[in-house]
């Protein structure tokens, strides 16, 4: 029995956060709806992840982010 069986969140690596909303959108695109340097200025996933790591706010954005891309992808 999961802890949070309506959480979408749950068990997804902020990695593959990164790196879906990147194939999807584009560094470009998620530069333009969350306005942070990782995305703007050479993004890479790498520099991603230890920003985000270290802000809770932008994750929590970057996390918004990707519940927004679920619902609208959902088949």
């Amino acid at each position: 029995m999961s802890s949070q069986p309506n959480n979408p969140l749950h068990g997804v690596k902020l990695e593959q956060i990164i790196t879906e909303l990147q194939t999807h959108y584009g560094w470009e695109y998620m530069g333009y709806q969350i306005n942070i340097r990782c995305f703007t200025e050479n993004p890479s996933v790498k520099s991603s992840l230890k920003f985000l790591r270290r802000t809770p706010w932008a994750r929590t954005k970057v996390e918004d982010m990707y519940l927004d891309y679920l619902k609208k992808n959902k088949n």
